[in-house]
């Protein structure tokens, strides 16, 4: 691993390329290339995640065979290994090598006897990408057999996973501007280093409008981001959470306020992003077609997230009897057996074909469905 003046160089390169408001993957081609020279490793895992549940919405491997995607997805949510990501994402450090979980026996790992192994691949850096009290990605470093990664690399994926998390996440709240209908879309409105109104898509014009402040050119640019692009650049600003401000528009509905940093040739522009607020609990398209309630929903995610019976109860403010009762309820609906079944028919049937089509995952994490099919998703049945 690289050390002193060198690695604090592509450190802060690193980091800068996380407020740049790259797409996902151009930010992940650019992070694994850098993160190579920090950290060497032979093969690599990434993807964004929902961090509703905790599922992948964009996997995608470097240096590892296709046909291993199916037994890694078993071993992952089907299976009970050790340093799986859902456990990652809940753990204090975020962080852990397959050596540290198996206590240097990493045959003790059926995911190294069944997969790595026989790839020749040996460990493994394991990360969940947090910030702002959500698993936005995972990041995965492989290495030959014999090679086992240090402490201090895992330290150091540590100290990036909070900026590689608010890059992903910046990148999609970028691409989903860029790819929605302008008439159904995030607005997008952006200020110079001053303050000053620099320009609006017609998205972020409407929104505005609807905020009751039209025309910054001539009124002047709303104080509501003028906090939030002073914010952004307090002390810690680059490097820290995205300014989020949550308000509601004339219209009555609420609407969600993001700044972060433009990369415009070298000036200190500031993005600020309007949309509609989107729940961390928000649910996947199919709880909505089995017909789950609210309640089944909510429970379903944490379900996804791995919570116990009794830290659901305690999320929810009911009682462990009440849980079972939920959990046998949504098992009739769906047609499982088990909480592993569960998520395994999540996976499959929302997550994996999307992501498979390359679907692009919205800012909640969860995939934006196209807006002409919003209308029948809710009132659709699979049974």
């Amino acid at each position: 691993m690289r050390r002193g003046p060198a690695l604090e160089n592509l450190t802060r390169a690193t980091e800068a390329l996380c407020v740049a408001g790259l797409d996902p993957a151009t930010l992940r081609d650019r992070v694994l290339t850098r993160l190579r020279r920090a950290v060497p490793f032979d093969a690599a895992f990434w993807s964004i995640a929902d961090p509703a549940t905790l599922l992948f919405t964009a996997p995608h491997q470097d240096g590892i065979p296709s046909h291993t995607v199916a037994p890694f997805l078993e071993n992952e949510f089907l299976g009970d290994d050790v340093n799986r990501f859902v456990s990652l994402a809940r753990d204090p450090s975020g962080v852990r090598t397959l050596a540290q979980a198996t206590e240097g026996r990493l045959d003790a790992s059926a995911r190294h006897r069944d997969i790595l192994r026989p790839l020749g691949l040996g460990d493994e850096l394991r990360a969940a990408l947090r910030a702002r009290g959500a698993c936005w990605g995972y990041l995965c470093l492989h290495r030959e057999a014999g090679a086992l990664f240090a402490p201090e690399e895992a330290e150091y994926v540590r100290r990036l996973a909070p900026h590689l998390a608010e890059g992903i996440r910046a990148g999609l709240l970028a691409a989903a501007v860029e790819a929605a209908d302008p008439a159904d879309s995030p607005g997008l409105v952006v200020l110079g280093g001053d303050g000053s109104f620099l320009s609006a898509t017609d998205a972020g014009r409407v929104w505005l409008d609807e905020l009751g402040h039209a025309e910054p050119e001539r009124f002047g640019v709303p104080a509501e981001l003028r906090m939030l692009a002073a914010r952004l650049r307090a002390p810690g600003g680059p490097g820290a959470a995205q300014p989020r401000l949550r308000m509601q528009t004339h219209a009555g509905r609420w609407a969600v306020l993001h700044a972060s940093h433009l990369a415009t040739g070298g000036s200190d522009a500031v993005a600020v992003i309007i949309d509609e607020p989107s729940p961390s609990e928000l649910a996947p398209v199919m709880m909505l077609a089995y017909g789950l309630t609210a309640q089944e929903q909510a429970l379903t995610s944490l379900v996804c997230r791995g919570l116990s019976t009794r830290e659901i109860g305690a999320r929810l403010h009911i009682s462990a009897l009440t849980v079972q009762d939920h959990l046998k309820s949504i098992f009739d609906k769906t047609g499982v057996r088990s909480r592993r079944q569960l998520v395994a028919t999540i996976l499959h049937e929302q997550y994996l074909p999307r992501a498979m089509t390359g679907d692009r995952p919205a800012p909640s994490g969860f995939f934006a469905p196209p807006a002409r099919d919003r209308p029948a998703i809710s009132g659709r049945s699979a049974r």
